[in-house]
């Protein structure tokens, strides 16, 4: 029984020796693996050298196109339209007849007007004749006067209600689609059509309060309008005095000219507008920066490996950035990849 006890712990340590071994030569193959086939590559990258270069700083704004004069056109007076002078949709210049209200009734006003007037004037003179020959009193003329400039202001007064019966342009533009038909009663809250004078045109825009300091009247800047290919020019007029508080932000408006008439009120106009050039900037594309939680980073090439450097930025286009710190000039900035990079890693750059 001693025997086959003594045998049982032999086989038992003979077992344990063997499984040691193993595991310690499997770990040994395991360290010479990893030091021989665990190394990456060096990852291939696309990089540029930094330089300064004179950078032409410009926002891109949204705004919108203004009709330079527009105007609803209605009747001062009510009354029967007699006669309508312009045709939809056509030009019209400043003082051209649109339409006319009846005015039989005002001219009968006027001619009673007037002869009242005649009847003051009469009794003014005679009065006055009098007054001299000290016939009567000085307060009987001073009636007598007051009923004549009385009775003159009257005529007057109707012959401005009749005139105001003919309803003219006043500017030239273009006239759109009418409400009223001849024989149509107006009053002052009728719209009879719209008038507008769309040569030339007003751009209003925004832009945040940051670069008001750089704004100046007569700048020009450049617009596009969705629907058409052509780049256009306007001109800079007018700047609020004051920030918007609610959007911190300062209005700003420009003229452009639209002879060929493709421009209209109300399009949704994309406006760049120039700043100030900025000297000596070290300017990198757009894709090497990272944004991060603390600000931004990018990556440059250091000895075959990459290096994260924190940088600071002021404005950027779509394609470049300006680096204000965190970036020399001879740094090569790593462009692509680099979103998959972390600090130190291997890399074969192709410069650009």
């Amino acid at each position: 029984m001693k025997i086959k006890n003594i045998f049982i712990v032999l086989v038992v340590l003979l077992l344990g020796g063997l499984i040691a071994y193993r595991i310690t030569k499997n770990s040994g193959e395991g360290e010479k693996g990893k030091e021989k086939g665990d190394k990456k590559p060096p990852v291939g990258v696309s990089a540029v050298v930094a330089k300064t270069e004179d950078f032409s700083n410009a926002l891109t704004l949204s705004g919108s196109i203004e009709a330079n004069e527009q105007i609803e056109i209605r009747s001062e007076v009510s009354g029967i339209v007699e006669n309508i002078a312009f045709k939809e949709g056509t030009n019209v210049s400043k003082g051209q007849l649109l339409f006319k209200v009846n005015d039989i009734e005002l001219r009968a006003q006027l001619a009673q007007a007037n002869t009242k007037q005649n009847l003051a004037f009469e009794n003014e003179r005679r009065a006055k004749l009098l007054l001299q020959k000290e016939a009567i009193s000085q307060e009987e003329y001073d009636i007598a006067s007051a009923d004549f400039r009385t009775a003159q202001s009257q005529s007057q007064l109707i012959r401005a209600q009749i005139a105001k019966t003919s309803v003219r342009a006043p500017f030239s533009g273009k006239i759109g689609l009418r409400s009223i038909s001849p024989g149509t009663y107006i009053t002052p809250t009728t719209l009879v059509a719209k008038l507008v004078s769309t040569n030339p045109l007003k751009i209003t825009f925004s832009i945040p309060e940051k670069y008001a300091s750089d704004i100046k009247v007569n700048s020009e800047i450049k617009f596009t309008v969705n629907s058409l290919p052509e780049k256009y020019s306007a001109k800079i007029y007018a700047i609020e005095p004051g920030i918007e508080t609610a959007t911190r932000t300062l209005s700003i408006r420009a003229i452009a000219q639209n002879n060929n008439g493709k421009l209209l009120p109300g399009t949704f106009a994309n406006v760049e507008l120039p700043l100030s050039t900025i000297k000596d900037a070290i300017v990198i594309p757009t894709e090497a920066i990272i944004p991060i939680q603390n600000g931004k980073k990018v990556f440059i090439a250091n000895n075959g490996k990459a290096k994260e450097v924190m940088v600071e930025t002021l404005t950027r286009t779509d394609k470049d950035i300006v680096i204000t710190s965190g970036l020399k000039v001879g740094d090569t900035v790593l462009t692509s990849g680099v979103m998959s990079l972390k600090d130190e890693d291997a890399i074969k750059v192709n410069l650009k």
